[in-house]
């Protein structure tokens, strides 16, 4: 066993951690690091790896969301237990469309939609969705501070003149970040209807494109839809279980139907990329929970944007 694969299988799964659940596109990420980090194993084997080292993510939203999706959790009430079995009928749902859609297509998307110039544009085109998106909340929260400001401030100025009256929402409203997530529909998982994890599931499709991200789209899908910024995380942590099982099913399946066998230091290399995935990934949902209860999606935008110049500009001047 080679020590050095040893070490690159742990820096792939420390990619894999972090960019599976932060919405900056782990294909992109593993692309880039493919270039510079060489497993030695077969080609089958790797593009299995790609997919099956997700396994190790996702048992980490297990592990932190356990309570959550357990429905015979003896602390919970009869009507906790029923929203539980609700929660996991919506993410069993929510998760049709993508499989519907996927699994037919999922040689066809891996072969025509796999170059580097595909995952660049959609990490542009995804970076510049968050920050429109993102800036068009703001908007619309400030207008609905200042209108409730105007109003207020109104009522106690009574007849005075309107220049008088009018607050400055600077110091009247709070950051717009915060405010635009005040204003969402949908404030907690609880309030999530059938309706908004059907749309998000088919928000999902999209990442079927490589560079999108799974997490990328299905976050998208949430804010447009109405969800805080929590809410629609939570939600893409927990469609994440049923897809990325599936997806990895899928490739083992097709890995071992080719007649592919795996070899001991393959072996070696799919454990430690899926455990230090699994550990990395218990920091990196934990980072990404609190860090939007402060702040927006913007600089994930601007991080994508970046990302993608950098692959193009990588491709065509270094290849």
């Amino acid at each position: 066993m080679n020590p050095i694969d040893i070490f690159n299988a742990v820096l792939y799964g420390v990619v894999e951690g972090i960019t599976e659940w932060l919405p900056v596109s782990s294909t992109g990420h593993m692309l880039l690091l493919d270039q510079f980090v060489r497993l030695g194993v077969s080609t089958d084997f790797w593009n299995m790896f790609l997919v099956v080292i997700q396994l190790g993510a996702i048992l980490a939203v297990c592990v932190l969301f356990f309570h959550e999706l357990n429905p015979f959790s003896p602390s919970k009430s009869s009507d906790e237990r029923r929203f539980t079995w609700s929660l996991l009928a919506k993410i069993i749902v929510a998760c049709l469309p993508a499989a519907i859609v996927g699994i037919p297509l999922d040689d066809w998307m891996e072969e025509h939609l796999g170059s580097p110039f595909v995952i660049a544009a959609a990490l542009i085109v995804y970076g510049i969705l968050f920050i429109v998106i993102e800036n068009a909340r703001e908007r619309k929260a400030e207008a609905l501070a200042l209108e409730a400001s105007v109003g207020r401030v109104g009522s106690r100025a009574g007849s005075s003149p309107r220049h008088m009256a009018r607050p400055k929402v600077q110091e009247d409203a709070p950051r717009a970040a915060a405010l635009a997530d005040r204003d969402a529909r949908v404030q907690s998982i609880q309030e999530l209807g059938w309706g908004t994890a059907i749309g998000i599931g088919i928000f999902q499709i999209l990442s079927m494109v490589p560079g999108t991200s799974r997490s990328g789209s299905t976050i998208i899908g949430g804010l447009l839809l109405g969800c805080s910024r929590a809410v629609a995380a939570e939600f893409t942590f927990y469609l994440a279980v049923p897809v990325m099982v599936g997806a990895s099913g899928l490739r083992l399946f097709k890995f071992i139907h080719a007649g592919n066998v795996l070899a001991a230091n393959e072996l070696v290399i799919l454990v430690v990329g899926c455990v230090v995935a699994f550990a990395v990934s218990l920091a990196a949902i934990r980072f990404l929970m609190g860090f939007v209860k402060k702040h927006d999606f913007k600089p994930f935008g601007w991080y994508r944007i970046i990302l993608g110049v950098v692959v193009i500009a990588y491709f065509l001047l270094c290849r």
